[in-house]
């Protein structure tokens, strides 16, 4: 058995496992942060300002700024909603994003591991012990007084220490990267997310165009056992006039579908990003909430080995649901309803040309909180949403 105990070691080196690592090295933790080489996870790469601000992305890891999104209608209707003022959404390109996070981490002090999770075994004092495979197929262990989980959807940490995480319903995403088109190549911005809500895309979720400056993300996304989402992209290619354009990787990997009703073991593991649960209903939004996810991880994980009380590794799910709970209520509420039919997707994408909409939907999203001034905004958007629902609004 291992001699080395660590403070930590962090399972997942994406933007949580990352973060957490980050936070508690910097703080003077011993930490271990094991990653599986060459994994990314397909992703359309959009952070938000809050993000930029929070955990200071610098301007060199910001590959595009987009400046507006357009929403496409079953019915091939487009609606534009531009972001006012001066504001954009950042795109990042997760082969390169989630490097610098992990390189970052090391400077501040982490220890980088290699290699694929096996399992967490138990010393004879009842210590966790972390084993991993190397790319040879050696087991290395690595004994630790705290383990945050942050290995993605389908977490094999989660599966054998906090199970009822494991059982969290996913979205199957897919995405190609490839070569940005030229100016003038079907409808494509180099500026602009083009984001579709059309059944013979996804069944269930929406379709997207994302700009990555050199490169442009195509992806899908499905619950739908069996749903084909090659064949999906290959036919939004071919009807957005992007098929001759070079691919140049592609990636698959299980969304989760709403956060984790438990994060921790009660004992000395817990859970972050994409392993507890925390990607956007609606919009599948990651980056931002598993960086906070793993902020979050990291204060418990600090909290509990400063006092000793395992109880405080429940706090990170306490505190990201007290911040993003409602939010997150909303828009599985939103998904539910108006991803369920074509007519209801051809509603959706209406309703999206109101001004007041674009408004709160852009200050919300940048921000991460719901807009509570203007109130008879929220008034006059209810009673439109209504006038949609009862087809008493002009399509």
């Amino acid at each position: 058995m291992p001699t080395e105990t660590w403070d930590v070691v962090i399972v997942g080196g994406g933007p949580s496992g990352a973060t957490a690592a980050h936070d508690l090295a910097r703080g003077g933790r011993h930490v271990a942060l094991l990653d599986r080489a060459g994994r990314i996870k397909p992703c359309g790469g959009a952070i938000p300002p809050r993000a930029i601000r929070d955990f200071d992305i610098p301007d060199h890891i910001i590959v595009a700024r987009v400046n507006a999104a357009r929403m496409i209608a079953p019915s091939n209707r487009e609606v534009d909603m531009p972001i006012d003022g001066n504001g954009y959404v950042a795109m990042v390109d997760r082969e390169h994003f989630d490097e610098y996070l992990r390189v970052r981490a090391a400077e501040a002090g982490a220890e980088r591991h290699t290699g694929s999770f096996e399992r967490i075994e138990r010393d004879a004092d009842g210590m966790a012990v972390v084993v991993y495979a190397t790319k040879s197929g050696e087991e290395v262990r690595l004994r630790a007084r705290t383990v945050i989980g942050a290995d993605g959807a389908k977490s094999r940490v989660a599966k054998q220490e906090v199970p009822i995480a494991a059982t969290v319903p996913c979205v199957f995403a897919y995405h190609e990267i490839i070569e940005a088109p030229q100016p003038g190549t079907g409808s494509y911005d180099a500026r602009r997310c083009d984001v579709f809500y059309q059944g013979k895309h996804s069944p269930d979720f929406y379709s997207w165009i994302f700009p990555h400056g050199d490169t442009a993300s195509i992806g899908t996304g499905s619950a739908v056992k069996g749903f084909p989402l090659r064949g999906s992209i290959a036919e939004l290619r071919r009807t957005t006039g992007l098929d001759g354009a070079r691919t140049i990787r592609h990636e698959g990997a299980p969304i989760p579908m709403k956060p984790a009703r438990r994060w921790d073991n009660g004992r000395d593991v817990v859970l972050a990003g994409d392993a507890a649960g925390v990607v956007a209903p609606a919009s599948g939004e990651g980056i931002y909430y598993a960086m906070l996810g793993g902020h979050l991880a990291a204060g418990a994980v600090e909290e509990c080995l400063a006092t000793g009380r395992a109880a405080a590794l429940g706090l990170a799910r306490k505190r990201f649901m007290k911040a993003h709970g409602r939010v997150f209520w909303i828009l599985g509420i939103m998904q539910y309803f108006w991803y369920s039919s074509e007519k209801r997707r051809e509603k959706f994408v209406s309703i999206c040309r109101d001004k007041d909409v674009q408004r709160l939907t852009w200050e919300s999203y940048m921000n991460k909180e719901l807009v509570r001034r203007d109130p008879m905004a929220h008034v006059r958007i209810f009673f439109k949403d209504l006038a949609h629902l009862f087809g008493l609004a002009r399509a």
